[in-house]
């Protein structure tokens, strides 16, 4: 179309809908050669097209502006109509959603749209059942939201090419498992950050606002993605199924007819909470059993290994705190056949167990033998160097 044209800067564009590896599609600005311009529409038209100086990137629903000073905003008008009524689906499916945290769900909303600049949590919607909504959820989402959400595979989150989510107010990941240590860490930092550097294919970097939230859909409750125990970022809720009462093939649908009321809800509606951090809720606001269950299962082979070790030796040794270098404990995996570096031994002390080292004497332990009884019994020998202590009561409880 001719209109889809534009001129930014000194460069030409085209506006276009590119698909993605999920299904999903995304708009964008195509660049376009002036000469071809003039061969498809003739010289004439270069007159018609909108010229800009530059673009910007400025969320906004209620009081939005494509065209800001002169610089075209990147972020996308959302098209809706507003009629006061009730929306009873909605109201159910959300209370399916969001369970006894309804009224902090529809908080979670309305900021969304209210305030789309606001920093929010991570929320994630798991649940090992199958027919949830949680997809559903998603797409209906993609209906409030339209162009300024994306909905990714693994594949379009771990591309060093993001150029398709980095300029969108949510980036939702359905099908989730980011398992590696860089992807929680990518996520992490994105969900606080102020600014990201955008990279396409054949472009340089560009670093820009960023103030996308991430939605994650996973079947996965136990290590979908790595959390540890402190995490502040997470909301995690664990999604029932629909019972067969409930369940609608249809449902998306039903939700769509529902939704000018639904949007005049939203657009109305005060916040019944206040902001309280910098993601507006507390952690203890935002804490679930799904997210507790997420954390514990979270621990690698290597945290189980260690602490097997551990809890074995305590019982063994019968102290109440032992020491151990990072060679010993190395020494032990690899006579249980876990060949691991000292490093990543290092790491997970850290960040799992949360002990740091210190230089010094301390105690090794090992088992001896009584040649007139046949008992085992403890020996101590002491040892020099860098050392992590252990307590009993975190290991076993009495």
């Amino acid at each position: 179309m001719k209109n889809n044209y534009l001129r930014i800067g000194t460069e030409y564009y085209k506006k276009g809908s590119v698909p993605l590896f999920s299904g999903d599609t995304y708009n964008t600005l195509l660049k376009w050669k002036k000469s071809e311009i003039v061969t498809d529409e003739g010289k004439d038209f270069l007159q018609e097209i909108r010229k800009y100086d530059g673009f910007c990137l400025i969320p906004s629903h209620n009081h939005y502006q494509q065209e800001i000073k002169g610089f075209y905003n990147k972020y996308e008008k959302v098209e809706h109509t507003f009629l006061m009524g009730d929306f009873p689906l909605t109201k159910e499916f959300l209370k399916h959603i969001f369970g006894n945290q309804y009224t902090l769900g529809l908080d979670y909303l309305s900021i969304l749209w209210q305030y789309p600049n606001q920093v929010l949590p991570i929320f994630c919607l798991v649940s090992s059942e199958r027919k949830t909504g949680k997809t559903t959820f998603l797409n209906w989402l993609k209906l409030i939201f339209q162009g300024n959400m994306t909905i990714n595979k693994n594949e379009d989150f771990r591309s060093r090419f993001n150029a398709d989510w980095a300029a969108k107010l949510i980036i939702s990941v359905d099908e989730v498992l980011l398992d590696k240590k860089e992807d929680s860490e990518r996520i992490k930092n994105l969900s606080t950050a102020k600014s990201y550097k955008t990279e396409s294919k054949g472009i340089d970097k560009i670093e820009g606002y960023f103030f996308g939230k991430f939605i994650l859909c996973s079947n996965n409750e136990e290590n979908f993605i790595i959390v540890d125990k402190d995490e502040i970022r997470y909301w995690v809720r664990k999604i029932p199924a629909l019972s067969d009462e409930d369940e609608n093939a249809d449902m998306l649908e039903e939700l769509k007819k529902e939704l000018p009321y639904f949007m005049y809800f939203l657009n109305e509606r005060k916040i019944s909470t206040s902001k309280r951090t910098r993601m507006w809720f507390t952690k203890e606001q935002i804490y679930t059993e799904a997210l507790s269950k997420l954390v514990k299962g979270n621990k690698t082979y290597l945290n189980k290994e260690i602490e097997e070790i551990l809890i074995e030796d305590f019982i063994k040794f019968e102290k109440e705190e032992l020491k151990y270098s990072l060679g010993d404990l190395v020494e032990t995996l690899s006579k249980n056949n876990v060949r691991v570096s000292t490093s990543k031994v290092s790491e997970v002390l850290k960040e799992y167990f949360g002990v740091e080292s210190k230089n010094g004497s301390y105690s090794k332990y090992f088992l001896s033998i009584n040649p007139s009884t046949g008992d085992y019994f403890p020996e101590e020998i002491k040892q020099k160097g860098r050392y992590f202590t252990f307590t009993k009561r975190n290991f076993i409880k009495v």
